[in-house]
């Protein structure tokens, strides 16, 4: 390759916890570019590790409701971070869990992006002009009945928030380093009625990050360090 070619390096494309905030933009931007949203019948249920028993197949939703998130990258100068919700209390479904901004897809949506956008919005005040939309993970499914179509974006450091106490108790900021580092990666097992089952879990400061949030943290790992199938000439 010539010396000033511009295109990315095979060892750039296997990004360690340090790799700079520059070069994780670039790899997001090459890797979700071209990106869609899912397909719920090949959406693989939240959380999990890839390979799990036919009784957990058994419990993914014959026909769930599409509904989406933005899973906020903040362009921080000191480096990048992944901005989290903690879930209201007295929420309906997985109170008091952390989770990203985001809910169903509902008809006055024009795609799955500006579902997540919108409920961002309304959830934690951030205004869409902040807000780069970067590309799709795949969806991920999830027991109480939803399909959840996971949209990368880059926030800029600028932006503003104000918090909808109704749905949110607070929000944090997470390092994606911590994301990228596999010694922060855990397995811990949770009851899911009468099993068994070992979730992806990480920790920050107070916060346990568990289920689907960490299912998609997860996504977002193997994104960034696996090259894609194509190879540069």
């Amino acid at each position: 390759m010539p010396e000033n070619d511009p295109r990315p390096t095979r060892e750039w494309r296997h990004p360690p916890a340090s790799t700079s905030r520059v070069a994780v933009k670039a790899i997001l931007r090459e890797r979700l570019a071209g990106s869609r949203p899912g397909v719920a019948a090949e959406a693989t249920f939240a959380g999990l590790p890839r390979n799990h028993s036919p009784e957990i197949e058994a419990l993914i939703p014959a026909h769930p409701i599409p509904s989406a998130v933005l899973i906020p990258v903040v362009d921080r100068p000191e480096g990048l971070t992944l901005l989290l919700t903690e879930r209201a209390s007295e929420l309906r479904h997985h109170a008091g869990q952390i989770a990203f901004p985001g809910g169903r897809v509902e008809p006055c949506d024009a795609s799955p992006a500006d579902a997540a956008l919108r409920e961002a919005e309304e959830e934690i005040g951030l205004n869409r002009r902040y807000v780069e939309v970067l590309g799709y993970l795949p969806d991920s499914l999830i027991g109480t009945g939803y399909v959840i179509t996971p949209v990368i974006s880059l926030v800029s450091p600028e932006a503003e928030f104000a918090i909808d106490r109704s749905e949110v108790a607070s929000i944090f900021e997470i390092p994606l380093a911590r994301v990228l580092d596999p010694s922060q990666h855990q397995l811990r097992p949770r009851k899911i009625g009468s099993m068994t089952v070992d979730f992806y879990e990480f920790t920050h400061e107070r916060h346990t990050i568990w289920g689907a949030t960490a299912g998609m943290l997860m996504t977002l790992y193997r994104l960034l360090r696996d090259p894609p199938p194509r190879e540069f000439p």
